[in-house]
C-alpha cells in the first residue's frame, strides 16, 4: 500500500512539473530554502495558518499545491477560496497563508520549485485541531431510589476529546464513566448536580450539567416532645426527610387532629409542629405524626407529659429518669459492674 502510494506521488509529481514548465517566468528567478522533508503544521480551527516557503535567486518556476490541485502558479492564484493568499516579504519569502482554517483545509501542501538543474519540493501536513464541543446531554431526569440509570454525554473534536464526569457535592470525585456513566441502584445521596466535562488540550473543556432528582419515602429523623404544666402552651415537633416533600397528619388515638379550637398544627417544609393551647389534665398523653408521600408512610410517637413525671399516657405515676438512673447506679455498684 506504501509502495502504491509513493508511485502515485512520483506520478502526481511528474505530471505537475510538465505543467510547471507552461508556467509564465514572471514571479522573480529564485530557489528554494529547503525546509524538512515533510514538516506538520498544527494550526486550531478558526485561526489563520500560514505555510511557509523560502527561495533564492536560482528557480525559474513556483507554485503552491493541495494534493492535486494549484493553489498559487507564481503571483497567479488558481484558487476560488477568498481565505487564501500568498505572504511574499521582499524577494525571499512565497508562503501561502490560510485564513480561518477548518477542518477541510488539513492536508498536504507543496511548495514546488523548478530550477535550471532540477525540480524540488518542500511539503508541509496541515493538522486541524477542533475544540472539544458537547453536543449531546442527557436532560434532567427523576428516578426513584434504587432504579438503574444511564447518563450519556456525546462530544466531538480534533483529537477525540476525553469525557469525564462529577458529581457536584462537596468532594466533588471523578466517576468511573466516559459518554455514559451508569449507576445502579441509585441512593438518595447520589442525587444532585452531575458535571460533564470534555477536553482535549486544544481550547477550554467544554462543560454541561445534568440535575438528578432521587424520589424516596418519608423517614422521620427527629421528634420533640414536651413537657407541659396545665393552662401552658405545649409544643410537639416531627422532622422528616423525603422526596417528595412529604404531607403530614397528627392523631390523638385513632383520632385525626386538625386545627380547631386550642390545636393550631402547622408545616414548614419537612418540619410539622402540633401546638396545643392552655394544656389539660386530658390533654396528657401519646400523639402520633405521620409523614407520608407516593412511596411510602412513617410514622412516630410523641408524648405530651406533666413536668417531673416520665412520659405518663394514661395519667399515672412514673418514676422519673433522674430516679431510675440512680437505682441503676446502686445496682452496679452492689454487684461491682
Amino acid at each position: 500500500m506504501q509502495a502504491g502510494r509513493k508511485s502515485c506521488w512520483r506520478q502526481l509529481q511528474a505530471s505537475f512539473f510538465r505543467l510547471l514548465c507552461l508556467i509564465p517566468t514572471g514571479f522573480p528567478v529564485r530557489s528554494v530554502d529547503m525546509q524538512r522533508a515533510t514538516d506538520n503544521i498544527t494550526i486550531r480551527q478558526g485561526d489563520t495558518a500560514i505555510i511557509r516557503c523560502y527561495v533564492d535567486d536560482k528557480v525559474s518556476r513556483v507554485a503552491w499545491l493541495n494534493r492535486s490541485n494549484i493553489i498559487f502558479a507564481g503571483q497567479d492564484k488558481w484558487s476560488l477560496d477568498p481565505r487564501v493568499d500568498l505572504v511574499t516579504k521582499g524577494q525571499l519569502e512565497y508562503s501561502l497563508r490560510i485564513q480561518k482554517v477548518d477542518v477541510y483545509d488539513e492536508g498536504s501542501y507543496t511548495c514546488s520549485i523548478q530550477t535550471k538543474q532540477q525540480p524540488k519540493t518542500s511539503q508541509v501536513y496541515l493538522i486541524v485541531q477542533v475544540p472539544p464541543n458537547i453536543y449531546k446531554v442527557s436532560e434532567d431526569i427523576i428516578v426513584n431510589e434504587g432504579s438503574n440509570v444511564t447518563l450519556s454525554c456525546l462530544a466531538n473534536g480534533r483529537p477525540d476529546p476525553a469525557i469525564t464526569w462529577r458529581l457536584l457535592n462537596p468532594s466533588a470525585e471523578p466517576l468511573d464513566g466516559e459518554e455514559y456513566l451508569d449507576i445502579i441502584g441509585i441512593m438518595r445521596n447520589q442525587a444532585g448536580r452531575y458535571e460533564c466535562k470534555a477536553s482535549n488540550d486544544v481550547a477550554m473543556p467544554d462543560v454541561k450539567y445534568v440535575n438528578v432528582v432521587v424520589n424516596y419515602p418519608p423517614s422521620i429523623k427527629k421528634t420533640h416532645s414536651s413537657e407541659t404544666q396545665v393552662g401552658r402552651m405545649g409544643t410537639l415537633q416531627c422532622d422528616a426527610t423525603a422526596v417528595p416533600t412529604p404531607e403530614f397528619e397528627w392523631f390523638r388515638d385513632e383520632k385525626r387532629l386538625s386545627n380547631a379550637q386550642g390545636i393550631n398544627i402547622q408545616i414548614h417544609g419537612t418540619t410539622t409542629i402540633l401546638m396545643i393551647a392552655n394544656v389539660t389534665e386530658e390533654d396528657y398523653g401519646n400523639y402520633t405524626c405521620v409523614a407520608s408521600n407516593r412511596l411510602g408512610v412513617q410514622n412516630a410517637s410523641l408524648f405530651l407529659y406533666r413536668p417531673g413525671t416520665g412520659r405518663d399516657i394514661n395519667g399515672s405515676a412514673c418514676v422519673s429518669q433522674s430516679l431510675w438512673l440512680l437505682l441503676a447506679s446502686l445496682v452496679c455498684l452492689y454487684f461491682n459492674c
